[in-house]
């Protein structure tokens, strides 16, 4: 078939609208959103909880909701403010848009003319009617909830997020001002002193940690997407190659398949940069004898994977490097073998060590040194955010956590590092790999990196 461009294209933009159209709407069932609010409500029987929407964006990005929101309402309409009450069992939804402001912003027409319907939340008003309601409902409630944590936004975690804004605001002593939380905490305490103001950050906290199977659905999609965009980027990767190049072709395949954003800023660490393991300058032209770790995962749907590969610039393994490289992979193959409910990732961490040993693997050696200090291989929760909430697994695994099993090394003085990391979900009876199919061993990342990409192939043909 003769390749059109202009077809190709049309095809493409045509498939991206109908991608995005997916969010447009609730991404979930309005029986997930219900089935979370009412989880919610059972924790705090005595009171309400009041979940803030994210505000206007600033500047020419497209607009997201931060994920405390999305997870209970699925609404991303700005401004939008949410009430859960646990004592009356019922959700009040506050928000004001146009419908010619909501067409422009490709938000669902059925949700703003019909609200209760579209989202299942049992009452709808103006969010100029926010201040009337909430007066009367003091009165009938002895506590008020929110989160006093920072809001989360796309490619955001709300710990690190607190962590800078206490830096860059709070503990400035040319600044000090209060975060957007902590400002409304403080009208809440001084427009009603006579209820309780309590933190229910803890509370999502413990909602988000176990996944549903809706949401599993999604990062498992997210998941593959992820390692097809891997895997087109390990093919493209060549001395005389910009990291820049390679990092704009996995955004590209993410885009594709309908991806809306990247989870996180694309990481490329090679030669000086390995040391710094969030390393996103893209700036460094391939050479020769280069060892990459790319770190890079799509958000499909406001949920994330975490994804990293670590393979030669001219797609062959050195001694060093395949020493290195393998003792990480059989690091992470172990782990994966004793994931279970029940197991602690200390435990796994143990069963690891003697796995190792039996086949032969010297432990008192520099790299398995390294490596093996980070419990089982467990790194951080993943979900709505990269590092989500909850921080990491601790104590026995459930069914329903996803985290990232994150094995790495880094050799400063030798410009080397080497990082093998999935995403991996805890099932009934052992674990699934969110992020199977990367290719993993020696022999197949090799292979693979002898066949072209998209960059190769425009290149021969002059395109590029």
């Amino acid at each position: 078939m003769r390749f059109s461009p202009s077809k190709y294209f049309l095809l493409f933009f045509l498939f991206l609208s109908l991608s995005s159209g997916l969010y447009a709407g609730l991404i979930f069932k309005k029986s997930e959103y219900a089935s979370r609010r009412a989880r919610l409500m059972e924790m705090m029987p005595d009171g309400a909880a009041i979940i803030l929407g994210a505000q206007d964006i600033i500047g020419y990005n497209p607009y997201f909701q931060n994920n405390d929101f999305m997870y209970f309402a699925g609404v991303e309409i700005p401004h939008s403010i949410l009430i859960i009450n646990g004592k009356n069992k019922e959700s009040v939804l506050f928000f004001t848009i146009s419908e010619r402001e909501a067409r422009g912003e490709n938000i669902s027409i059925d949700l703003v003319r019909n609200p209760v319907d579209h989202t299942g939340i049992e009452k709808y008003y103006p969010v100029e009617q926010f201040t009337s309601y909430l007066s009367r409902m003091t009165s009938q409630v002895d506590t008020l909830y929110t989160s006093f944590k920072p809001e989360e936004l796309m490619r955001e975690c709300t710990n690190e997020k607190l962590r800078t804004l206490q830096r860059n605001i709070l503990f400035n002593i040319w600044d000090g001002r209060l975060t957007r939380e902590q400002q409304f905490i403080r009208l809440l305490r001084e427009k009603f002193p006579h209820v309780l103001i309590k933190d229910c950050s803890s509370m999502i906290e413990e909602l988000r940690m176990i996944k549903s199977p809706a949401e599993i659905d999604l990062m498992r999609k997210a998941g593959q997407i992820g390692v097809k965009a891997h895997i087109e980027m390990m093919k493209a990767t060549r001395p005389g190659v910009y990291e820049y190049e390679l990092a704009a072709l996995f955004e590209y395949i993410c885009k594709k398949e309908g991806v809306l954003d990247l989870a996180y800023n694309i990481i490329i660490s090679s030669e000086e940069n390995h040391p710094y393991l969030h390393y996103y300058k893209h700036d460094r032209l391939l050479q020769d004898g280069d060892f990459l770790v790319v770190d890079a995962g799509p958000d499909v749907g406001y949920y994330d994977v975490d994804i990293s590969a670590s393979y030669p610039a001219n797609g062959r393994f050195t001694p060093r490097q395949r020493e290195i490289y393998e003792a990480c992979n059989e690091v992470e193959k172990a782990c994966m073998s004793f994931y279970r409910p029940g197991i602690t990732c200390e435990e796994v961490n143990e069963k690891v060590k003697d796995l190792l040993k039996k086949k032969g693997y010297d432990l008192s050696k520099d790299v398995f040194k390294i490596m093996i200090r980070r419990g089982g291989g467990c790194s951080h929760y993943v979900g709505m955010a990269v590092h989500d909430v909850g921080g990491g697994p601790r104590g026995a695994l459930k069914p329903g956590m996803v985290f990232a099993c994150d094995i790495l090394a880094v050799f400063a003085e030798e410009n080397l590092g080497v990082r093998v990391e999935d995403t991996v979900l805890i099932t009934e009876d052992g674990c699934e790999n969110f992020t199977a199919g990367m290719p993993r061993e020696i022999e197949e990342i090799e292979a693979l990196m002898k066949q072209p990409s998209i960059i190769q192939v425009l290149k021969e043909k002059k395109l590029y």
